[in-house]
């Protein structure tokens, strides 16, 4: 189990890259369609804007099987992290909601998904190094 603890955290923080690739990708679309003359309106989507979107929700998912697999593994702290995880994770949700009437929020949307890959990588550092009892010099 402390296996599936690891590779969900390695895979949420990946996911989180993608994340940021995707919306990068979506806002240079946009500026090239618009560029190009293409109406952007409400009905407007893109790869980018689409792939976020469907991620973010597996995401979500893939936060709660982390959380999950904390329970089943004795990673130190691996419940804790997880749990974080799963708050921050709803927290993104949140914050995209309130962003789109609220668009300066967007900008803790961004630093929120990066806290979500840092505290996923976290757990996924600390299941790859089996416990070890402390020793003293």
């Amino acid at each position: 189990m402390r296996t599936v603890y690891r590779v969900t955290g390695l895979v949420i923080a990946i996911g989180v890259v993608l994340q940021i690739a995707s919306i990068a990708l979506s806002g240079f679309t946009i500026a090239k369609d618009a560029n190009d003359g293409n109406s952007i309106g409400a009905d407007y989507s893109n790869l980018g804007e689409s792939y976020h979107s469907i991620a973010g929700s597996v995401i979500g998912l893939l936060a709660l099987v982390f959380l999950i697999a904390s329970f089943l593994t004795d990673v130190p702290r691996g419940r804790m992290l997880a749990g974080i995880v799963v708050g921050l994770v709803v927290l993104q949700f949140l914050l995209a909601v309130v962003s789109f009437g609220v668009p300066a929020l967007g900008v803790l949307h961004g630093i929120n998904g990066l806290a979500i890959a840092a505290v996923a990588s976290m757990g996924a550092r600390r299941a790859a190094v089996p416990n070890q009892p402390v020793t003293s010099a």
